[in-house]
């Protein structure tokens, strides 16, 4: 008998009030704003003020439909383009699951293009301090991911954190939406907070955003190894996973933005 660790059967249900029920995953997006939205506010208030608090609590709603509409439709898009296209009505149903980070996040791009816009404000001033709390809700996504017992892990019979989860056959697997919790949440968290408080990066505008994007991509790609690809997509290009294809240009543009601000933009004095 193969040795795994119990895979703790939590509810994805976190409260039911007659007809009207409370899932995790939903608990799971509301904390990650939430407390993406108390760090923002807290990071704009040190230099170089990219935004007022005024105005972080106005683009919290913004953040909140690209995450939503981003999300889904680069689900729908990316994942399962032909089942929807013959379904269109089962599209808004977030209900039923089915949100894709890369396509949240192009949700949130636009949201910060368009509100800096409006607003009159650097546009990679604002992508900066979005991105430093992004991890959070990632972070929070990939918990509740692993409560709901979904988009588990490759079997690893020998692995020391292997689990059974229930739709996942009988063997262990790994349980990958921890690692990703671990490494695009929390760790990658860190490393935007540390290079915001001990370095001059933040005055080098967008050099934070690049940072995020080709960190997540990196750390997606490296998560990708141990989860189990979709069913109905498997295996792509070279063996690849969509996830892994997905976040290949994410690093490029990551890393491009990250060398532009280098060379661009000189630091400032931080006061």
């Amino acid at each position: 008998m193969l040795f795994s660790l119990a895979y703790p059967q939590i509810d994805p249900i976190a409260l039911q009030l007659g007809p009207f029920a409370i899932r995790w995953y939903a608990l799971a997006y509301i904390t990650g704003l939430m407390l993406g939205w108390r760090v923002v506010k807290f990071l704009v208030a040190r230099p170089p003020h990219a935004l007022t608090e005024l105005e972080v609590d106005d683009f919290l709603v913004w953040a909140t439909m690209g995450v939503v509409l981003g999300g889904r439709l680069g689900y729908v898009i990316f994942y399962k383009p032909l089942y929807y296209l013959a379904n269109p009505l089962e599209i808004p149903m977030v209900w039923q699951g089915g949100m894709s980070f890369h396509g949240g996040a192009l949700g949130v791009i636009g949201a910060i293009i368009l509100f800096s816009r409006m607003r009159g404000r650097n546009l990679f001033q604002v992508g900066d301090v979005i991105c430093c709390v992004v991890p959070i809700g990632l972070f929070f996504g990939r918990l509740a991911n692993f409560v709901n017992g979904e988009l588990f892990g490759r079997i690893a019979p020998d692995a020391t954190l292997a689990m059974v989860f229930p739709h996942g056959g009988p063997l262990p697997r790994h349980p990958s939406q921890l690692y990703e919790a671990g490494l695009e949440g929390a760790a990658l968290f860190a490393v935007m907070m540390l290079l915001w408080r001990f370095t001059d990066i933040r005055n080098r505008f967008g050099a934070l955003s690049g940072v995020f994007l080709a960190g997540y991509g990196i750390g997606r790609i490296i998560c990708e190894f141990f989860r189990q690809p979709d069913a109905h997509l498997g295996f792509l290009w070279g063996g690849a996973t969509m996830g892994q294809l997905l976040s290949l240009p994410q690093v490029a543009v990551g890393l491009v933005m990250l060398a532009w601000a280098w060379r661009r933009n000189a630091p400032k004095a931080v006061g």
